[in-house]
């Protein structure tokens, strides 16, 4: 199934329920300009793979350190508090990054068992009346984008100091890929909810997708 052009699809103005299916999200980042990175070998893929010496590292530590730390002339008082709202901003910062990465992990999850237990077992059924590429769009896609963005922050944040952790460039570096993968779904998304519709109209069709769904649970 090719994907449609998506000229600029108005949104609408009252939501539709969701389908019950994962959801995915659509990282929305404005265009700056980032360290050289290095292009991965494997064709089509424009994600590269994320490249920061220890001096970038440094150099980025130092800004951060800079940024947070007490400024000279500050009685001792001035500068207990502003060590310890220091302390308490790398602490949050630390925890902010643990809970992305661990989302990414429970998306990526939720997206491996609609694959294998829904999407897989739905195509090798073979069945006429049910299209499962206008149901589910180009969810392999998403799931592979998304696997690759797992990688990218754990590969950032593996045995990395925390200050020296650099998560935006990340996202900055997988934006594009990201986008164009996530606005085929998205067009398509309401399309594909009238599709699910009319197949739970049809009673043989809502067996199958009823037994895929208890599968998941």
């Amino acid at each position: 199934m090719e994907p449609k052009e998506a000229p600029g699809k108005e949104t609408m103005g009252t939501r539709k329920k969701s389908l019950p299916f994962p959801r995915p999200r659509l990282y929305m980042l404005e265009r700056r300009k980032t360290d050289p990175v290095v292009e991965s070998s494997v064709p089509g893929d424009h994600s590269g793979t994320l490249t920061r010496s220890q001096s970038h590292r440094t150099e980025y530590n130092q800004k951060l350190q800079e940024k947070m730390t007490p400024q000279a002339g500050c009685s001792m008082a001035e500068t207990l508090t502003q060590e310890k709202e220091h302390q308490r901003m790398m602490a949050k910062r630390s925890k902010i990054i643990k809970e992305l990465i661990q989302t990414e992990k429970d998306y990526l999850n939720d997206l491996n068992l609609c694959i294998r237990e829904v999407v897989q077992p739905l195509r090798n059924k073979q069945i006429d009346q049910l299209d499962v590429d206008s149901l589910f769009s180009n969810i392999e896609s998403v799931h592979q984008i998304s696997a690759k963005l797992l990688s990218l922050l754990e590969e950032a944040t593996t045995d990395v100091e925390p200050a020296m952790q650099v998560i935006g460039e990340v996202f900055l570096q997988i934006k594009g890929p990201l986008e164009d993968i996530y606005k085929i779904y998205c067009y398509h998304h309401d399309e594909a909810h009238s599709v699910l519709e009319s197949y739970e109209k049809e009673e043989e069709l809502k067996q199958h997708l009823s037994l895929c769904i208890q599968s998941l649970k």
